[in-house]
């Protein structure tokens, strides 16, 4: 065969050959290879996940937030922060004195629910008819004649006993009148217009302080139990002086106390400065032994009687004198049978308006 008839069947079968490749291109049952390459380089989204290949999972840098990292990187976020501020305190409870107040504040020893000491401390007496005539005996200056004291103790009670506070034994001695039905007062040593007598060790004057004054009647009034309250010894300036009378009653007033005002001056203001502060009050009718003879002081107890029926009630004070001691044991059986109930002084006592108070 010659060169050109070869090259004409060459070119034949290249033709058939294309031929044959472009009709099987053309085919359209002819299976075709996948699309991935196309869709990886694809804008468009992936498909949903039940259609993607199990070894083609959603690509980390998408699902692990970077939030979680920051947080593991930075403890002190606001749990550790709140973890470390202190706890908010609860609101505190009202104080004991957001309560409302009894009308006498208490003090050391006493519950707002106790009575008054005046009250507490004092003696009971039996009832009697309305219209009985009531008396009061009280006794000063107890405490340093022991002798004396002591048979002034041993008179009928119900008597009224006022110890000095700076006496020896004072306290002994107290406890042992109220163990015997008396009652008990503070004979509260105070200033008297004479210069030249000497009231006593830790006696009220009016050239001091209040605190000073407070100070003298806390002691005095600390060295002897169970009273009901106080007098005064001698105090005819001091009771007389409105300032420092104010500040004596203000603290009887906040010791729930009662005053007995021995009226040692006319010019006294106890009454009209214990009124103004609600302190139970009350006053000397008689002084029994100015004379100390028992004859001067039956008088003075018969005087007694009378402003008693008169005015229903009366106060007589006298002091352990023997004369006194004498005549009150002679007329204390004889007072009962004339009618007269002797009561302790807190059974006269009273809390009255201030304009009833004398001035």
């Amino acid at each position: 065969m010659d060169l050109g008839g070869l090259m004409v069947g060459i070119g034949v079968g290249v033709a058939i050959t294309l031929a044959a490749v472009g009709s099987w291109l053309a085919w359209p049952g002819r299976e075709r290879a996948p699309a991935a390459p196309v869709t990886v380089r694809s804008a468009r989204p992936a498909p949903p996940a039940g259609d993607r290949p199990i070894a083609a999972p959603v690509p980390t840098p998408i699902v692990e937030p970077a939030a979680p990292v920051d947080v593991a990187r930075d403890p002190p976020q606001q749990p550790v922060a709140v973890a470390a501020l202190p706890a908010p305190e609860p609101a505190p409870a009202p104080p004991p004195h957001a309560a409302p107040r009894p009308a006498v504040p208490p003090t050391p020893g006493r519950s707002s629910a106790d009575p008054a000491p005046w009250r507490r401390n004092a003696v009971a007496v039996p009832s009697v008819p309305a219209g009985t005539p009531r008396i009061a005996i009280v006794i000063d200056d107890l405490g340093p004649n022991s002798r004396g004291s002591h048979a002034v103790i041993a008179l009928p009670a119900p008597l009224t006993l006022a110890f000095l506070p700076y006496a020896g034994e004072v306290a002994r001695m107290a406890e042992q009148a109220r163990r015997a039905g008396h009652e008990v007062l503070v004979h509260m040593p105070m200033e008297p217009v004479a210069a030249s007598v000497d009231p006593g060790p830790g006696a009220l004057r009016v050239v001091l302080p209040a605190d000073a004054l407070r100070h003298r009647i806390a002691d005095g009034l600390g060295r002897i139990s169970g009273h009901v309250g106080l007098n005064n010894h001698m105090g005819s300036r001091f009771t007389a002086d409105p300032r420092a009378m104010a500040v004596l009653m203000d603290e009887v007033s906040r010791r729930g106390l009662l005053f007995l005002d021995s009226r040692t001056t006319v010019e006294t203001v106890a009454e009209i400065q214990a009124r103004a502060r609600g302190v139970p009050f009350v006053a000397r009718d008689v002084f029994l032994d100015n004379d100390q003879s028992a004859d001067k002081v039956e008088a003075k107890l018969a005087e007694t009687e009378r402003v008693a029926r008169r005015k229903g009630f009366a106060v007589a004070i006298g002091h352990p004198h023997a004369g006194t001691r004498d005549a009150l044991a002679a007329w204390l059986p004889q007072a009962r049978r004339r009618g007269i109930q002797l009561v302790p002084i807190s059974n006269l006592a009273r809390i009255l308006p201030i304009a009833e108070a004398r001035r």
